[in-house]
């Protein structure tokens, strides 16, 4: 059984409350949900102690504006400052560039990853293609169209002129790092394996820090007050008598 200062939280609200917290397991999922109720109501006791309004746990009109004014009220968030700012700025650069510009053209062999055969099968029909393609790149764009999975195969393959966040995570870590050419290996992503030939490639340029200057500054004031919430919430727990549970607040949701 878990409470908080004797206020029990009961197991039918931890599993109403799993639905919001997927994980990897039943366990962790559990975890997270009555880590989140324990905050909640370490946050409420405080709030009702402080005089704030404060609906009742079960209510269901409840919501958590009491936590903000409380929050308000309780913890100290320092803004970050010009100066941080710009060393934060220096210390990163390479974090503030445009896009870099891929013209790229692919075939895809696709295979589902849940299917070993299938995909086994793909592999080998790409690093097949891979091979002529090596021998004769000419014929680059007539093997998409015969081959390929993707629907740019009417286009030889062709994607166009694409930057990073048009194409899946997997695929924009591999070629985006490549230079221009065909890529001696094959592309493996979700879908399949790839064949991938860069027509020609920009490289991404430097931001001034001015053009920056508001994302750096948002950036920093999130990370600060998720900290002082944390060292906030941290307080809170080592004055309150908690029971059933082992709490790590940096891991908690409600920090995410």
């Amino acid at each position: 059984m878990i409470a908080v200062n004797d206020v029990t939280i009961d197991a039918d609200r931890i599993y109403q409350e799993m639905q919001y917290h997927p994980a990897p397991s039943k366990e962790a999922a559990e975890h997270h949900a009555a880590t989140t109720l324990v905050v909640g109501e370490l946050l409420r006791q405080r709030a009702t102690e402080l005089g704030l309004n404060v609906r009742g746990a079960d209510d269901p009109a409840a919501d958590d504006d009491h936590i903000e004014q409380l929050i308000e009220h309780d913890v100290h968030i320092p803004e970050a400052t010009e100066e941080e700012c710009r060393a934060y700025f220096d210390s990163n650069t390479e974090r503030f560039c445009t896009s870099p510009l891929l013209d790229i053209s692919h075939i895809l062999i696709a295979g589902d990853p849940k299917d070993e055969g299938q995909r086994a099968y793909a592999h080998d029909i790409a690093d097949r293609l891979l091979a002529q393609v090596k021998k004769k790149p000419d014929d680059f764009a007539q093997l998409a169209r015969k081959h390929s999975n993707c629907d740019s195969s009417g286009n030889g393959g062709s994607l166009g002129q694409i930057e990073k966040g048009q194409t899946v995570p997997e695929f924009e870590r591999q070629v985006f790092r490549a230079s221009a050419g065909l890529i001696k290996s094959l592309v493996e992503t979700r879908y399949g394996y790839h064949i991938v030939q860069i027509h020609h490639k920009v490289e991404g340029q430097p931001l001034e820090y001015d053009m920056v200057q508001e994302r750096i500054r948002d950036y920093l004031n999130e990370k600060v007050r998720r900290k002082a919430i944390a060292q906030y919430i941290n307080a809170l727990m080592a004055e309150a008598r908690i029971d059933g549970i082992e709490l790590n607040v940096q891991k908690s949701p409600l920090m995410q």
